[in-house]
């Protein structure tokens, strides 16, 4: 049975409806919160089986609100590739994967959007990436992964939404597990949030099971991929 260290920047966000899919396959996780009191960033000895970075809502990587553990959280994340274990980067999780893998991050402003993401390839997550999946980004600044990550899938707007670092590293630009709760916490939770996310918040409530279907062979394929099952 493997464990999977997860990095969480804040209270609002965790893994969400991912939590499930990994219990059903007896994939442990282990949440470290180092924004709580008595927190930290785990060490290299702290990965386990291979590393989750989540979201962070406001904080980001490109200088306007940088997360407080970057630059620890990228050197882990380079020691987990050093290693090759598996990495799997939501959001800002996957900003701090881009910049490990020798790329970087792009400013642009916290926003709250719901949109669809459509895969490039047929073979995108082992063949399991549905054609198009819902896309649902809370968060500020933008992956800018190596020239030799792969992108597997875009926004409309021709965006990067998920991508591959080798094989056994993903990135995915919002949260593939999201639950609109999640959204709801995190504007509580900042002094800064989205502008008018009323509209947003109910297209995502009208999206949750389309979420929730569409999960189901991501998280095959990302099973697979990352090899995280015996």
């Amino acid at each position: 049975m493997k464990t999977l260290a997860v990095v969480q920047h804040t209270s609002a966000e965790y893994l969400g409806l991912i939590e499930d899919h990994l219990e059903g396959r007896r994939i442990r996780f282990r949440y470290s919160r180092p924004f709580a009191t008595g927190g930290r960033v785990p060490g290299p000895d702290g990965l386990h089986d291979g590393l989750v970075l989540l979201g962070g809502g406001p904080w980001g990587s490109a200088g306007t609100r940088d997360a407080p553990t970057l630059a620890q959280e990228v050197a882990l994340t380079r020691a987990a590739l050093d290693k090759g274990l598996p990495v799997l980067g939501i959001g800002l999780g996957a900003q701090v994967l881009a910049i490990a893998a020798g790329g970087g991050s792009s400013p642009s402003p916290l926003e709250f959007t719901v949109t669809e993401a459509e895969r490039t390839t047929a073979d995108a997550l082992a063949g399991y990436l549905p054609q198009l999946v819902p896309l649902v980004m809370y968060g500020r600044d933008r992956p800018e992964p190596p020239a030799t990550a792969r992108i597997i899938a875009r926004d409309r707007e021709g965006r990067l939404a998920v991508f591959q670092v080798g094989t056994n590293a993903l990135g995915f630009a919002g949260h593939p597990g999201t639950k609109a709760a999640i959204v709801e916490d995190l504007i509580m939770e900042f002094d800064e949030g989205p502008a008018d996310p009323a509209a947003n918040l109910a297209r995502l409530r009208s999206l949750q099971r389309s979420i929730e279907d569409a999960l189901v062979p991501i998280m095959t394929g990302v099973v697979k991929m990352l090899a995280l099952m015996d």
